[in-house]
């Protein structure tokens, strides 16, 4: 089996070019989940019905159940799940067809945030109907007026990458017989069905004229794609006549879902007709699965396997895109594999044909420009029936990071042979003591007062959809879990679950998603020895966005580069900043919950490269605040601090919704955008509880010294608390804003919740936000102030005063969890008291 590692992985990895699907429905459409499974309108008991609850139910970590499934779904929220279905699936390009009558269907727009390419497939008969939709109303149709304004239509849509067409046994028809169809269909009442075939081959017929004038392919239903369509008289051999005409030889066709039943037709067409290609979607994965696997080699018997394409037929649903990524990845193995067994194909041949099919083929058929998307990413897993080989020969992954964050923010992890994990911990996850939620970053000794309970265990679940190679330990993976307390049941005290409950919170009630950017800033510092000690040391001594800095850190940084694109997180920009040694790197758009994850595994990688090259790295706010550690060098002191910029926007449909529009505009922004930012604004001292967390926090904010003080705003002004951002040549028009009260110690889905709870009280109130301050101003504020209506906390005590009296968070959050995690901020308010001027020289080793 050893020799068909190769092919296996090669099948597991390739990017797919999804070349037809459906639309993708909102959480709250009346089109049932059970479309995924199956046809059927109940639960069935069939073999296949069950493999893919199985699959979806592995992907998400839940029961194994269509019920467990949907709750896991609604609690990541559409796009969360739908990014994991998208990753999982390695789609790199989608082509829709929206003519599909789905309720609550979103645009394809929205789409465009799980693939890089994205492209519309029009149905001529769509177009028709709609057409004739619009003449109900008295209009006096001919042939003549009818095809007039259809070709319009037809040639009104240049950015189409196809033309799809439902109908069977095309034939030439008489303009006469064309014109009583039309007769016919309008006969129909005011319910437009186009059902005449004359009059329906009559436009077809025209649309192929169309196609080839525009360079469009064609995309034919013949069978098994549609209900609606009479399979007696779909055997797509009933082309032929159309094929050899010579006006259509030019033109591009593919013939969906193989022709199913009638492959081996399809089959002979394609290796006869150079124009014909074929597309084996639907049929994978509706059928059972030794169907599937006879099907494609039929397929591949007859016809030029580089005429050859996949598309999972995805519709309403991103879990049926990922079930048919999966399930065909698996045949085409299986199929690829006996052919190589059986001597037709070498393993080079068959590694090729794995490209062709999935990929390049349909990128010269639809003339695709497709950037890669998951390239040196793993893939989500390996299909079942290869699972030895994953254990064994496919992988020399040893041992698995299982992962969480507790309440002081810190990365913790078991680790667990891959064995085990595969056979247990992945389903059932690992025991975990609910006080280690309490620890704080000084020690691992309980927290006197935290108000967790005072005995039992949550159960630390695998989210495999985050599971990935460790970049800097090859033979180790790492996974970021949920806290569950049984199955599906998230714990209230979960990170993860608290992010996720607030997003879904905003996307239920508002149709609202928040997107964040981070600016990440950190310190890299080396060990020098200094009268017969080890003493740390910036890594260097260059100014803000100096080249030479970049040039001392290359090594480090490009590893770093690599390893953040490996896990496929966006990277916009690497500089260095004003610290000695201090460096930047801004993690690009996402929404929250993945950018939580995201930013994780971001330090995660960070450190762990400092490490591997003898370094540390922190993400301490302020690694040496009072110039009298012993880990210092002298200029560390005078140093700027680092924090982690979060840059805040809001979407509708995959749309940027905080920018003003024609209906509303104050200060550049939307009514949305306004009153979330407004509500962050007014709790923003609640949030720092979470965005900054450690008592060292507050030594980071200072007069002049690109850090807030006040509770204020202001238009591009980095030295304000907030900031609204325009990009050049917006004429003033907001994009984002930037909060600058969030440090590299947070835990990020508590930091991400917590001004989600602050934006959601902006909203559900439609607050103002005030005007701004006036930044040539700035100085006459009074630094001494401590007037609670203008400055920001000093100190974290101050932090935690501010939210136990704020009585929405009190409500949102739940008293009990801000107790939780004011008894771990109490023990870190106690240390930082009572130690002295080193309070903080051991907690750079854990940030």
């Amino acid at each position: 089996m050893d020799k068909f590692v190769e092919l296996k992985r090669a099948v597991e990895t390739v990017e797919i070019v999804d070349t037809h699907a459906h639309n993708i429905v909102a959480l709250d459409s009346n089109v049932p989940f059970l479309g995924c499974f199956s046809e059927a309108k109940e639960e069935d008991e069939t073999i296949d019905f069950k493999r893919s609850l199985k699959e979806v139910a592995e992907l998400y970590g839940s029961k194994l159940s269509v019920d467990a499934v949907q709750e896991s779904r609604q609690r990541l929220g559409l796009e969360s799940s739908a990014n994991t279905c998208f990753k999982a699936a390695r789609i790199s390009a989608l082509l829709i067809d929206d003519g599909l009558d789905l309720d609550k269907k979103l645009d394809i727009k929205w789409h465009e945030h799980f693939a890089p390419k994205v492209g519309r497939i029009l149905r001529i008969e769509d177009v028709a109907k709609k057409i004739l939709e619009k003449g109900t109303d008295g209009t006096k149709w001919t042939l003549d007026s009818f095809m007039e304004i259809f070709s319009k239509e037809l040639k009104s849509y240049p950015l189409n990458q196809s033309i799809d067409s439902r109908i069977v046994y095309k034939s030439y028809v008489t303009v006469k017989e064309a014109e009583e169809g039309l007769s016919e269909v309008l006969c129909g009442g005011n319910a437009v069905r186009i059902s005449n075939k004359s009059f329906l081959d009559y436009i077809f017929m025209h649309a192929l004229v169309v196609a080839q004038s525009y360079d469009l392919p064609m995309q034919i239903d013949t069978g098994f794609g549609e209900k609606d369509l009479d399979l007696r008289l779909a055997n797509p051999l009933n082309l032929r006549n159309l094929l050899e005409d010579k006006r259509f030889t030019k033109n591009r066709l593919v013939l969906l879902h193989v022709s199913y039943p009638f492959s081996k037709e399809a089959s002979y067409l394609a290796s006869v007709y150079p124009q014909v290609y074929l597309d084996f979607g639907l049929a994978i994965p509706k059928l059972r699965y030794h169907r599937m696997i006879s099907s494609v080699k039929e397929l591949m018997d007859f016809a030029p396997m580089n005429k050859v394409m996949f598309s999972t037929d995805g519709f309403a649903f991103a879990e049926s895109f990922y079930l048919g990524a999966r399930i065909a990845r698996e045949v085409v193995f299986s199929v690829l594999r006996d052919a190589c067994i059986d001597g037709d194909l070498s393993i080079p041949e068959a590694l090729a044909v794995v490209k062709d099919i999935f990929a390049e083929t349909a990128k010269q058929f639809y003339k695709l420009d497709v950037s890669s998307r998951y390239s040196d990413v793993e893939p989500h897993h390996l299909s079942t029936s290869f699972q030895k080989e994953q254990n064994d020969s496919l992988t020399d992954v040893t041992l698995v990071r299982v992962m969480w964050l507790d309440f002081s923010g810190q990365h913790r992890c078991r680790v667990i042979p891959q064995q085990r994990f595969n056979s247990s911990v992945k389903k059932d996850g690992l025991g975990l003591s609910v006080e280690c939620m309490g620890l704080t970053s000084i020690c691992d000794n309980l927290s006197e007062d935290t108000w967790l309970p005072a005995s039992g265990e949550t159960r630390t679940v695998p989210d495999l959809s985050t599971k990935c190679r460790v970049p800097w330990a090859k033979h180790q993976e790492m996974v970021l879990t949920d806290m569950l307390t049984e199955p599906g049941k998230p714990w209230h005290y979960c990170p993860r679950d608290v992010l996720r409950r607030f997003s879904k919170i905003l996307e239920d009630d508002y149709g609202l998603v928040m997107n964040v950017g981070v600016e990440v800033e950190f310190y890299i510092l080396k060990t020098i020895l200094a009268d017969d000690k080890e003493v740390m040391q910036s890594f260097d001594r260059t100014p803000y966005c100096s080249t030479a800095a970049i040039d001392a850190a290359s090594t480090v940084l490009n590893e770093i580069v690599a390893c953040l694109q490996s896990l496929n997180i966006t990277i916009e920009q690497i500089h260095s900043e004003s610290g000695k040694g201090q460096f930047e790197i801004v993690l690009g758009y996402t929404d929250a919950i993945t950018q939580a994850d995201n930013l994780v595994y971001t330090h995660e990688i960070i450190k762990g490269i400092a490490r591997k090259h003898g370094l540390l790295a922190t993400f301490m706010p302020k690694y040496s605040p009072d110039g009298n550690w012993p880990y210092r060098d002298d200029q560390s002191a005078h140093d700027a601090g680092s924090g982690s910029h979060v840059h805040i926007s809001l979407s509708k449909n995959g749309e940027n919704v905080f920018t003003a529009s024609s209906d509303y505009n104050r200060y550049g922004m939307s009514k949305f955008g306004e009153s979330f930012m407004a509500g962050v604004l007014s709790h923003v001292r609640s949030i720092c509880v979470f965005s900054c967390p450690l008592p060292n926090s507050y030594e980071r904010f200072e007069t002049k010294s690109w850090n807030a003080l006040f509770l204020c705003w202001g238009p591009e002004t980095k030295e304000l608390t907030m900031r609204t951002c325009s990009p050049p040549g917006m004429d003033g028009a907001v994009t984002n804003f930037e909060l600058r009260t969030f440090d590299g110690c947070a835990n990020p889905p508590l930091g991400f919740a917590a001004l989600l709870v602050a934006g959601i009280d902006g909203l559900r109130n439609n607050l103002k936000i005030p005007d701004p301050a006036d930044p040539e101003d700035y100085n006459l504020f009074d630094y001494n102030d401590e007037n609670e209506d203008t400055r920001l906390p000093t100190s974290l005590s101050c932090s935690i005063i501010h939210i136990f009296s704020d009585e929405w968070f009190l409500e949102t959050m739940g008293e009990n969890f801000l107790k939780a995690r004011r008894g771990v901020c109490g023990d870190e308010i106690k240390y930082y008291c009572e130690c002295g001027k080193d309070p903080y020289s051991e907690v750079m080793f854990k940030y």
